[in-house]
């Protein structure tokens, strides 16, 4: 703005009717929410939520989720081709890193296997590619070693780096390759994204700015500069957005300090996910070695009440009506109208089935420390087992314990209280490392379910060539899950966040907007800021 320095040049101006140009500068507007603590920003490590949404905005991927739907739609690869086992991307050639680098297939290949050599993070998802190669600078190629429909959901997770700046910065280590520039990816970004870090503390915050020249259009709108903080507590975090000092809680807010925030005006932002709230039965360990016992515990469980206690207003809530084994939305999931509810009844009977006598047995019910809210469905779940007159303890384990007792079948408890989520929206990385029997033994599978059915619709999901015959497959397993009952689907998760009024986010408020992968709603550049 230009300010008139004293009262003469004030009167110059009325006298003479003289009108000054004005230059209206543009206010820089600033985004800030939170997360739980980050471990790296080393994108070949990402893992949890806060990982993620530094992921998705600071690098690109080939594909991305569509919005308002089903399906991946183009990103850097403008096209891509499938032939058997081989599939080719055609990339985009008007993208350029950060650094001024242009992008080319050099740049995929070098991502991928240093994704494979680190073996961090999801690089699990990329054990099927056998080979990847440059064909040419714009057109790379995956040959795999066997066929694998979700291939093109998992390159959600292959964010590209830029190799000639990261080959620039390789500390010491084995091989040629030394770190594989860990050390400096820890700290810095080499991405082609929207935003560019330029600070990063993982126990505090990470700062980005709205990159300059970024291959897709950004509202001007969108947010100059993003604060991401982590680990706040939920009282400071009341506060904050209360005084107007926070745009965006994080998800992990109890119920009623997300409902005071929205009496007080807050808007409440939600994503549906790809996940859901499971209480996991240990299938080895007696009393629940009898798939009636199990059928006896997944029918007494209180389902409304557990929708209940998760409801932040009549109409938005942390959870969804369960149908079974796969969520609503995904690939052989029942329709709404088969929510799971409690039947007494029927728990009676299949409990006088089981061969175990009721009055002798007890259940050792566990949450996690870090997860407040799973003592609440510990009680619960308690109470509904009071019903049925079986005794049960219920146990505090700190994550790091828990995971290490998961290891062994007999030291896995006997219900472990978890919530999961599919890594890239598609079934299989919800359910195949949940109970395929070559996965048993890690936190997501303390079932340790062995059963040759499940094992082959799984199998026949991978493989699959048709969305059609994969929804064959996966319905099939659904109705196999039900039947043997390895665990209890309390309730498809639905993430709720409270807000203020000065953010726009469509991504997370629409409906049409929406992807269908969690943390993808938080890309800033689809955001909008008021002054």
């Amino acid at each position: 703005m230009t300010f008139l320095k004293n009262s003469f040049a004030a009167s110059l101006l009325a006298a003479t009717a003289i009108v000054a140009p004005v230059t209206i500068a543009h206010a820089e507007t600033v985004l800030r929410l939170d997360e739980v603590a980050v471990g790296e920003l080393d994108p070949a490590k990402a893992t949890d939520t806060a990982d993620s949404i530094l992921m998705f905005n600071v690098y690109d991927t080939l594909v991305l989720p569509a919005q308002g739907g089903p399906g991946y739609a183009p990103h850097l690869a403008e096209s891509w081709t499938q032939d058997g086992t081989e599939l080719t991307f055609v990339l985009r050639d008007d993208v350029s890193f950060q650094s001024g680098n242009p992008l080319t297939a050099e740049d995929v290949v070098f991502s991928l296997e240093r994704m494979k050599a680190l073996g961090a993070g999801l690089s699990y998802l990329f054990d099927v590619v056998d080979t990847v190669e440059a064909v040419d600078t714009h057109t790379v190629k995956f040959s795999l070693t066997q066929p694998y429909s979700p291939f093109i959901a998992s390159l959600v997770r292959l964010p590209i780096i830029d190799k000639a700046l990261v080959m620039e910065n390789l500390a010491d280590g084995e091989g040629d390759m030394g770190d594989w520039g860990q050390a400096y990816l820890s700290g810095h970004s080499a991405g082609s994204g929207a935003y560019s870090v330029t600070s990063h503390n993982p126990q505090d915050e990470t700062v980005m700015a709205k990159a300059d020249s970024y291959f897709l259009d950004v509202p001007a709108a969108a947010p100059d500069t993003v604060r991401l903080r982590y680990s706040l507590e939920a009282a400071t975090v009341r506060t904050l957005v209360s005084q107007g000092e926070h745009d965006i809680a994080s998800q992990w807010l109890p119920p009623e300090v997300i409902k005071s925030l929205a009496d007080d005006g807050a808007q409440l932002l939600t994503e549906g996910g790809s996940g859901a709230f499971y209480l996991k039965l240990n299938t080895t360990k007696p009393p629940l070695d009898d798939v009636n016992c199990r059928q006896a515990l997944a029918h007494a469980f209180d389902y409304s009440t557990a929708l209940r206690m998760v409801a932040i207003t009549p109409d938005v809530s942390l959870g969804r009506p369960s149908t079974g084994a796969i969520p609503v939305g995904m690939f052989g999931a029942n329709g709404e109208d088969q929510a799971r509810a409690q039947d007494m009844d029927k728990a009676k009977e299949y409990l006088d089935a089981c061969q175990y006598d009721p009055a002798e047995m007890n259940i050792e019910v566990t949450w996690i420390a870090e997860v407040p809210l799973e003592e609440r469905f510990a009680l619960l779940f308690q109470s509904n087992l009071n019903e049925l007159g079986i005794k049960s303890e219920i146990r505090k384990m700190p994550w790091a314990l828990f995971t290490e007792a998961v290891a062994k079948p007999e030291n896995t408890p006997h219900v472990s209280q978890l919530f999961v989520n599919a890594v890239t929206g598609d079934p299989d990385t919800l359910l195949y490392g949940m109970y395929h029997s070559s996965a048993a033994g890690t936190w997501q599978s303390p079932e340790y379910l062995n059963d040759a059915e499940v094992d082959q619709y799984l199998e026949e999901g991978r493989k699959a060539e048709t969305d059609e015959a994969r929804e064959v497959a996966y319905s099939k397993l659904n109705a196999r899950l039900l039947e043997l009952a390895p665990t209890i689907y309390a309730y498809d998760e639905q993430a709720v966040f409270a807000a203020s009024d000065r953010v726009s986010v469509p991504a997370l408020s629409d409906d049409a907007h929406a992807f269908g992968l969690d943390a993808m709603g938080f890309t800033f550049r689809l955001m909008e800021m008021t002054e």
